[in-house]
């Protein structure tokens, strides 16, 4: 099972160089990373640290980093950087910064306002673990600007 899941995770960390939506006329370009968190103590003080994804087990908790630039000479507005969400993990928190999707990237909003089906067909709120994809639109990226967006999600 932890191979499937770091296998998972590879491929979405591979995959996001690929995410966006860029053209020729929109030279953004888009590197992903994945990083586990992991907790450690010393002299009495505990502290976060990024690690590799090595190995990682149920309850882990992940950091998904895209970080982007605009490295043509003209400004680019309203870009959209879509992240699926590898089926082995759930979203860890919604944010204000991103909008969620449940059904597959086929419609986005914020988490509180969707809904999905359950097994019989009625309609419940929808919840973290119902996340499938996060999309971010960034208004206006100048020449040359870079920044990342992050997420962090937990492995099931």
């Amino acid at each position: 099972m932890n191979r499937t899941i770091l296998s998972s995770v590879a491929a979405l960390a591979l995959g996001l160089s690929l995410a966006g939506t860029a053209s020729a006329a929109e030279p953004v370009s888009l590197k992903g990373d994945v990083q586990v968190e992991k907790t450690l103590t010393e002299n009495g003080a505990t502290k976060t640290v990024l690690a590799p994804p090595t190995t990682v087990v149920p309850g882990d908790r992940l950091l998904f980093t895209t970080r982007y630039s605009n490295d043509g000479d003209k400004p680019v507005d309203n870009f959209v950087v879509t992240n699926p969400l590898p089926a082995p993990v759930r979203l860890a928190a919604e944010d204000s910064g991103f909008e969620v999707s449940v059904d597959g990237g086929k419609s986005f909003g914020k988490l509180a306002q969707l809904t999905v089906a359950d097994a019989a067909g009625t309609r419940r709120a929808a919840q973290l673990e119902d996340v499938t994809h996060i999309r971010w639109t960034l208004a206006h990226l100048a020449p040359r600007a870079a920044g990342a967006l992050e997420y962090h999600a937990v492995v099931r």
